[in-house]
């Protein structure tokens, strides 16, 4: 995997120098939570296979025993301070108050409380008092830039389609922070594989020693499940029936061609930018669509799905998404786990 050269213009070299002392700064600052915490994040703009990993680790660390509660910041809900999105027993508040993915991960994590709030410093702070049983660990989604809160533990994802975001700082490219930010990295994780291989992980290790990353590297591969019904009418949508895709995420290509992988009749599709809100005016222009298509169903991801539940008029299916790391990874993270419960 070629690492990419370090940007030359002066733009990148300005930005890169911002995001530096933003850093200094915030090392001298930030603030401790009395639990473990874990961050789950990537370099890049947009979606990277982060909330599947998290939710994969939640569900790992739940099934160990652990009271876990994640932490986000609710990226595009319109509510304000913290607020408890689930104790573990599904969602208590909708996407516009709380943003679709905290909605998403309360709906698939029994067991798992979700809080959001843009201090996650306080949000934790919050649920440690709110929660019962208390949190042994937090995690947070899309965590690795929150430099506000300390954590003890870095994930940090490089989607396989485009690991490097081209090299360059936004806004010439895709990154949101420097390629050397990758030194505060506990572990890098290679997402988005469709089989795994014993190299992946360590070759994306090997390709950022370069910029000072001293970790070890991991690869998870990413699973289609069979759509199914949403609503009313449930069951697995057989294949070859015809549908109409509806999506919101970073990278649409990837849904595109995962719904046709399964052997599913793609009649039309309708594309919103990443956390699209689904107004009344989208909804009326994506029924109106699927309409004159003539597909049996709309078939969207999941993080729409908690959006456009009970607001669209027409039948609705997912397709439903899980990140599966390689046993090494498992095995790393339950030792590192066990050290930080240990000296907490």
């Amino acid at each position: 995997m070629k690492t990419p050269s370090p940007p030359r213009s002066p733009w990148q070299l300005l930005y890169g120098g911002a995001h530096r002392l933003r850093e200094r700064w915030y090392r001298q600052r930030s603030r401790f939570l009395p639990r473990p915490v874990i961050s789950v994040g990537n370099l890049h703009w947009g979606g990277g296979g982060k909330t599947p990993l998290t939710a994969a680790i939640a569900a790992h660390l739940r099934d160990e025993g652990l009271a876990v509660c994640i932490l986000s910041r609710g990226y595009a809900g319109k509510g304000r301070g913290v607020r408890v999105v689930s104790t573990g027993s599904g969602p208590l508040l909708g996407p516009r108050v709380a943003g679709d993915e905290p909605v998403l991960l309360a709906g698939e994590l029994t067991g798992v409380a979700v809080v959001v709030g843009t201090d996650r410093w306080h949000a934790g702070r919050q649920a440690l008092h709110r929660l019962e049983p208390a949190p042994d660990l937090f995690l947070l989604d899309d965590g690795f830039s929150h430099l506000a809160l300390r954590r003890d533990l870095d994930l940090l994802v490089f989607p396989v389609a485009d690991p490097f975001g081209g090299g360059r700082l936004f806004p010439g490219g895709r990154l949101r922070e420097p390629m050397t930010a990758v030194a505060r990295a506990s572990a890098v994780i290679l997402t988005g594989l469709t089989g795994l291989t014993g190299r992946a992980g360590a070759g994306l290790a090997a390709s950022l020693r370069a910029y000072r990353f001293a970790g070890p590297g991991f690869a998870s591969r990413t699973v289609s499940g069979r759509p199914v019904r949403i609503g009313g009418s449930r069951g697995e949508l057989p294949p070859g029936t015809t549908v109409f895709l509806v999506s919101a995420v970073a990278r649409p290509d990837s849904f595109t061609a995962g719904v046709r992988a399964q052997g599913y009749e793609i009649l039309g599709e309708l594309r919103y930018p990443d956390h699209h809100a689904y107004l009344p005016a989208s909804l009326k222009q994506i029924e109106a669509a699927w309409k004159a298509s003539g597909a049996a169903t709309v078939l969207t991801t999941a993080k729409d799905r908690v959006k456009l539940l009970g607001h669209l008029g027409a039948p609705l299916a997912e397709l439903p998404l899980r990140a599966e790391p390689e046993e090494a990874f498992w095995r790393w993270l339950d030792g590192e786990v066990e050290r930080l419960l240990r000296s907490s």
